[in-house]
């Protein structure tokens, strides 16, 4: 059936004509529709061109319409306009964007179907979705395949190789084992080879190697990017060598190569967590200061090494400050926090987080919800302790609308606070509250509450025997 025009067009249309109107059309739909239109029943005998084809694959690709953009390579088939590598390529590294690798291979493989064979270019373009996806078997296979098939080794593929057998402790030997052969295959080393296998050999702690190998790009001339320092500080903080890290950093500087994010990250993390919060502290204020601006990871690794050197309030400056940075912490990050304030009695300011987080929709999921009970009871507690029960009650009153589970003990602390104060209205809803979720009061929370109600009825007693007392006395 042919496709409505969405306007007339001219009586010659061109392809650049056609690719300017797909390449404004945000809406993939009616940039399809533009493409239908422009050969609806070939009236004016426009045909497209592989060009025109691959922007339309191009623009359905990129809003993850997969098997329309497949149909397009049948419908070029039957029209007759040659598939060039470069589509499939474009469709291979699309699945590889979405994490369906399997998806890649499918394609690739279908190349010869429609008469397209497969360049070292494809080889490669695989090569790599299987190895940013982890599938390091397959990717060994695949290379095997390629080597099978007649496509050489070069620079890129080696790298690319190397960087997969550097993902598994019992194949990086084998990266090792192909660096040092890559010259005799006539593939000398690059930047980025060095900094595969110096991120590969730190990765599983082989800290001597990756030196080795960071002194030997030096003196080769091959000088260290900042993403090989920082994959090298990274290897030395993990291995406890902080200050070995520190000289690091401060010979990347001299050398004219500036750290960024990941690189203060990095040192940020050895430092804290080796004691040193305070001088992670520092380098926070030298990145602001650099105008490198910090993200979450950065701000997580300062608080969580801040609030283990118990320096809180330290922990608290810091939060707020990635907050003005409209970066949202997370449910570990305040229950850190959290934890830490009511270890020194603060509890007004841990239910002030609480708040916050509520606020900020910061709900349980099925990894934070123990955490969420933990920080929640914690504080109801610690209010009840620091005498405020209308806030304690509050907070239990919010649980139980969120759905966090009100411990046994909490319930009992706010039964026996209620009872203290006189407030049996809320107490007594605490136990109904318990009877309705099956959890049955023991003896001793009922002798609380009842011991509650007859204290107020002696008290209210005695009330009654001083008045009357008076009242006779004013009558004598």
């Amino acid at each position: 059936m042919a496709a409505k025009a969405l306007f007339k067009w001219s009586n010659k249309i061109t392809t650049s004509q056609v690719e300017q109107l797909i390449r404004a059309e945000k809406d993939v739909q009616k940039a399809l529709r533009v493409f239908d239109s422009a050969t609806a029943e070939y009236s004016n005998g426009y045909k497209h061109d592989r060009s025109t084809f691959h922007i339309m694959i191009s623009k359905l690709l990129s809003a993850n319409q997969f098997k329309p953009a497949e149909e397009m390579l049948n419908r070029m088939k039957v029209e007759k306009c040659r598939i060039t590598e470069d589509i499939f390529l474009s469709i291979c590294m699309a699945y590889g964007r979405v994490h369906r690798p399997e998806e890649a291979i499918r394609v690739f493989r279908a190349m010869d179907v429609f008469d397209c064979k497969p360049t070292e270019r494809s080889f490669v373009t695989v090569l790599s979705v299987l190895v940013d996806e982890g599938r390091v078997k397959q990717a060994i296979s695949f290379y095997r395949h390629m080597r099978e098939m007649g496509i050489p080794p070069s620079l890129v593929t080696l790298n690319i190789l190397i960087k997969a057998l550097c993902k598994n402790i019992d194949t990086v030997d084998a990266a090792v084992k192909i660096f040092r052969e890559m010259p005799g295959r006539g593939c000398v080393p690059d930047l980025y080879t060095y900094g595969t296998m110096i991120n590969g050999l730190c990765r599983f702690d082989r800290i001597p190697e990756a030196k080795e190998l960071f002194q030997e790009m030096e003196e080769k001339g091959c000088s260290p990017s900042v993403v090989t320092y920082t994959c090298l500080i990274r290897g030395l903080c993990q291995s406890e060598k902080v200050d070995e890290a520190m000289g690091l950093f401060e010979k990347m500087k001299t050398n004219g190569v500036e750290p960024n994010v990941f690189t203060y990250s990095s040192l940020m993390d050895g430092l804290c967590k080796n004691g040193r919060s305070m001088q992670a502290l520092e380098l926070l204020h030298l990145m602001v200061r650099k105008r490198v601006k910090p993200n979450t990871i950065t701000y997580t690794t300062l608080i969580t090494g801040l609030c283990k050197e118990g320096k809180v309030l330290e922990a608290v400056a810091i939060l707020d400050r990635m907050k003005l940075q409209e970066l949202k912490p997370d449910a570990g990050l305040y229950g850190k926090v959290i934890t830490e304030l009511c270890g020194l009695k603060r509890f007004q300011e841990a239910a002030n987080f609480l708040d916050e987080m509520v606020l900020g929709r910061i709900t349980p999921s099925r990894l934070t919800w123990s955490l969420h009970i933990k920080i929640n009871n914690m504080v109801v507690k610690g209010l009840c302790a620091d005498g405020d029960l209308n806030r304690a009650f509050r907070l239990y009153l919010s649980m139980r609308t969120r759905g966090i589970s009100v411990e046994v003990e909490t319930s009992h602390e706010l039964v026996k606070f209620g009872c203290e104060r006189g407030d049996l209205q809320k107490a007594d809803r605490i136990v109904d509250d318990m009877a309705t979720d099956g959890c049955a009061p023991d003896e001793g929370l009922w002798n609380t509450l009842v011991g509650g109600f007859w204290d107020q009825r002696k008290a209210r007693a005695a009330f009654e025997s001083v008045l009357n007392d008076q009242m006779v006395y004013c009558y004598d």
